[in-house]
């Protein structure tokens, strides 16, 4: 994580504390959706925001960082394509063991 400064000209620490600031908000978002299912209540505005936690640091890295390969886009792609299914499996767990 500490050549993210050197390479692409992104501040390592602000990387983490933003990966790991979203933690906390990402596991909200997830019980939101947990709770609006249980509810029979809409789901797009927690889908949202669970998938901007999700990113939200990548999302820095590609909005910050200077003369990124294309191989780093397809690297944060593929890690938001896995978190996305992995929250969904998840919160399918939830969901199986909520109604049970």
């Amino acid at each position: 994580m500490m050549g993210l400064s050197a390479d692409y000209s992104v501040n390592p620490y602000i990387f983490a504390a933003i990966y790991v600031g979203a933690i906390p908000f990402f596991m909200g978002s997830v019980a939101w959706i947990i709770r609006n299912l249980k509810r029979s209540k809409p789901i797009a505005l927690p889908v949202i925001s669970t998938g901007f936690c999700l990113s939200s640091a990548y999302l820095y890295l590609l909005t910050a960082g200077e003369n990124i390969p294309s191989w780093v886009y397809a690297v944060v792609i593929l890690l938001l394509v896995y978190g996305l299914y992995s929250t969904y499996q998840r919160i399918k767990d939830k969901r199986k063991d909520s109604t049970i």
